[in-house]
């Protein structure tokens, strides 16, 4: 059953197979810039990824994966950071490569083969832009800043169809181009950045003098080194197709003479209760965010699946909550399944839906037909080997922060049945249903959960 995903390149459903006679599918996705913590809108591009790496490890075994997702830790958003807290750059960087670890693993995304840094790969990044000088694709200014020459790339914007959006060479430069007036045309971008000031000590020496890499060539050199001149599989947020992922294929293709990726796949944006996230609308949430309010990594994980990832997708609270309830009902049908004994067709149509385009919805829809059905021919190896495909951790408890004074109303409601005094135990019991929250007692004591949950 063959992984069919679109690519955005040829706006065409194509089968994702290895281009290299050792049968290795090579696959590069961006990874993050990290001079903070990742959001949610961020993971969501990282779980869809997790979720093509999961899928192209049952088809073509895990040996035969290469995945390779890099490290952006010298660019001016990291430059900045660092200046603002005066640390080193590695101090800062490897403060937030340490966080963005932490959250990758809370949410089950499985650890790429090769995650290189920017930084450790200046030579190969050097050596590439030297190679697109000769070739006559790039130019040095007198300033020490080097800049890709897009007219000489006549098949730019085949990716983000930059016609049909009629930007054009020579078009006004963003206000932000600290180097415009360094260029020889408007839409030519920076290769390697000559130092000045405000980058303080952070700066390699080069050919063209002192400076760094611009931001685009950098993936490009880490995913030569490490996956070759034509790679199978590039993935990425649907935020990156223009201009990085427009700017990677016409450098790389320049400088190396051969296609850049086979395919590519931009999942879509997410949005926050309807609207796209901001800090200025209080709803940018990071995986801490959501934990401190009790929900737990997995059901973030399975909130971000919910949704097609090629549409936008509308996170909110309630669906956090759906999802815990959706996590509980699978946690317990596991606990009702033998070990093995079951068809092994019963989950096909799960595999079908997530091998069609990623249709996760679909997905999700035919595991929990299966579930509704009964456990009879289901057992838990068909189970898990979905729960693998997934990413979902069924071990993964939400984390509930009980209020101070609704633990205090649940102590006085546990001491009036102890002494039987009903009307009291049934106030206190409403009180707390009011509040949001409901009491299930037990033998021994009660438990305390959100109504939603």
């Amino acid at each position: 059953m063959a992984i069919r995903l679109t690519d955005s390149l040829s706006r065409k459903v194509r089968e994702l197979q290895p281009g290299s006679p050792d049968g290795k599918f090579r696959f590069y996705n961006c990874g993050p810039t990290v001079y903070g913590p990742a959001h949610i809108g961020n993971f969501r591009t990282f779980v869809v990824n997790d979720l093509i790496r999961r899928l192209l490890e049952l088809e073509f075994g895990a040996d035969n994966v290469i995945h390779v997702r890099n490290i952006t830790d010298v660019d001016d958003k990291t430059i900045r950071r660092s200046r603002e807290e005066n640390r080193s750059l590695s101090e800062v960087t490897g403060q937030w490569i340490d966080k963005f670890h932490r959250d990758c693993e809370a949410l089950n995304c499985l650890p790429p083969t090769i995650e290189p840094t920017a930084t450790s790969h200046i030579g190969d990044q050097i050596a590439m832009i030297a190679e697109l000088i000769r070739k006559g694709h790039a130019y040095a200014t007198p300033e020490g800043s080097v800049y890709f020459k897009v007219a000489s790339f006549p098949e730019y914007g085949r990716l983000s169809r930059l016609k049909e959006r009629e930007l054009k060479l020579g078009a006004t430069v963003k206000p932000q181009d600290r180097d415009a007036d360094e260029k020889e045309d408007g839409s030519d971008f920076a290769l390697w950045k000559a130092w000045k000031p405000e980058d303080g000590d952070i700066a390699w020496d080069s050919p063209w003098g002192r400076g760094r890499p611009g931001w685009h060539i950098e993936c490009s050199a880490m995913s030569r080194k490490h996956l070759g001149d034509t790679i199978d599989l590039h993935t990425g947020g649907v935020d990156l197709l223009f201009p990085h992922h427009e700017n990677e294929i016409a450098q790389s293709e320049c400088c190396t003479g051969k296609p850049f990726a086979r395919h590519w796949y931009h999942s879509e944006h997410l949005l926050v209760d309807g609207k796209k996230m901001s800090k200025s609308l209080g709803n940018l949430y990071t995986l801490d965010d959501l934990t401190a309010k009790g929900f737990s990594p997995a059901a973030i994980r399975y909130a971000l699946l919910a949704g097609h990832p090629r549409k936008q997708l509308n996170f909110t609270l309630d669906s956090l909550h759906a999802a815990e309830k959706a996590l509980a009902t699978l946690r317990h049908y596991r606990e009702r399944l033998p070990e093995t004994g079951g068809s092994p067709d019963t989950f096909a149509p799960v595999f079908e839906a997530l091998h069609d385009d990623l249709n996760t919805p679909a997905a999700l829809g035919a595991l929990f037909k299966v579930v509704n059905h009964g456990t009879e021919g289901v057992d838990r190896a068909g189970f898990d080997r979905v729960m693998f495909a997934l990413g979902l951790r069924l071990d993964d408890e939400p984390r509930v922060e009980i209020p101070p004074q609704i633990r205090e109303l649940a102590e006085k409601r546990w001491a009036a049945k102890q002494q039987k005094d009903w009307p009291t135990a049934d106030a206190l019991r409403a009180e707390i249903q009011a509040a949001g929250w409901q009491m299930l007692d037990r033998r021994d004591g009660y438990d305390l959960q959100p109504l939603k949950a």
